[in-house]
This record gives structure tokens, sequence and C-alpha cells, in this order.
């Protein structure tokens, strides 16, 4: 059986999910901790349910989507693995917080790069790696086929899509994206996506304002 627990951290309101099965091998979806207070929170939730945490999954290298793997990667030897097409912002993610007068002390690099039709296994779980891009180079979604359940990042929202403004950002790519990939999901497919409330593929085809 999939487990989530999602937890909503930093100054951006990022989503970060932990998501394990019976046996307890665990991964991290787009660690966001900012803070000591955030950091103990998943840390506490990790020990208090025995995970044995396998993976750093980055949906893609936005600074509010990496702010914690500093912090995996110190208590549990984790590097993120991420679509490689995305470490350009890696590069300039300290640039990017200052600008929003934060600080990410430290960047952590990737440990293994992930593309589309790859597979993540831990435990008798498999999350299918989904290339998305559109929102940015290297957005990835992740699919618990079995569990019916989509992990989508900054890609689709409940009733909304993620931004095009940013660099590298495309309109016409990222709808492409969804209609193409997505949408192609079963409606009862449950979205978790990287800020906001859960909702699913079914009720983004009905009501989401910006795919037709």
């Amino acid at each position: 059986m999939t487990n989530i627990k999602a937890f909503s951290f930093n100054p951006f309101q990022t989503n970060t999910y932990l998501v394990w099965d019976d046996s307890k091998e665990a991964v991290i979806i787009d660690a966001a901790m900012y803070s000591e207070e955030e950091n103990q929170r998943i840390l506490n939730f990790i020990n208090e349910n025995s995970l044995k945490l396998k993976a750093n999954i980055c949906t893609h290298a936005h600074v509010d989507h990496i702010m914690g793997n500093a912090f995996i990667d110190e208590e549990f030897g984790l590097k993120p693995m991420m679509d490689e097409s995305g470490k350009l912002f890696l590069e300039n993610a300290q640039e990017y917080a200052s600008s929003f007068g934060l600080s990410i002390p430290k960047v952590i690099e990737a440990s293994e790069f992930i593309s589309e039709g790859d597979e993540i296994k831990f435990g008798s779980m498999v999350l299918k790696v989904i290339s998305t891009p559109g929102h940015a180079d290297g957005s990835i979604c992740l699919h618990d086929k079995a569990g019916k359940n989509l992990f989508t990042g900054d890609v689709l929202f409940q009733s909304g899509i993620g931004r095009t403004d940013l660099p590298t950002g495309d309109f016409e790519i990222l709808l492409r994206s969804i209609k193409e990939k997505l949408f192609k999901l079963e409606d009862d497919v449950k979205v978790y996506p990287g800020h906001g409330d859960s909702t699913s593929i079914g009720e983004e085809k009905m009501t989401n304002p910006y795919v037709e």
C-alpha cells in the first residue's frame, strides 16, 4: 500500500512529499525545508515512523524545491536525483535565493540523472519518470501506477499550471506536456502538486481553466 505524507515548507510554501510502503522503504520528493524547525519536522516524522529513506528526488531544480537537499545529504547521505537538463538552476540557486532575501549556504550536486521512462524502485513500489518540460527545463513528474498517484512538481496544480515566465519556461510546451502525457493517464489518478492542494487528473481535465 502506498503511504504519502505531505509537508508545506519554506517561504514559497513548497510541498515536500514522503512516500513509502509497508516495507518502510521511502523516498523524499522535493526536499524544500529551509529552517532548522522544518528540518526537524521532517526528521522527526521519518524517525517516528521508522522510515528507511532510499532516494531524494527533485521534480525540478528551482530554488524553492531544493532548499532541503543539503540537510538530506547530511543526515542520510542522499544527494538529489534529477533530470540533467535542469542542472543550470543549481548553478544560480544561491544568487536566485538572495534576490528574495534568502540564503542557501550549500547547493548539493545531483548524484544521479533520471529521464523519461526511468523507474525508481523502493520496497515494492515503482515511480516512473515522465519528462514534462514547459515550466522549466528538467521538469519531471513521477507516476505511481499501482497506487494511482502522480507527483507533478510545478507542472500541474489544482485549477492551475506552472508559470512560464522564468528562464526556459514555455507556455505551449507546458500545455503539450500536460495534454499529451499527464491527461493520457486515468481520470482517478490523484495529483500531488508542488504547491497547494491535491487534485485528480479527471478533475483537472474537466475544470482546469488553462488547459482546453
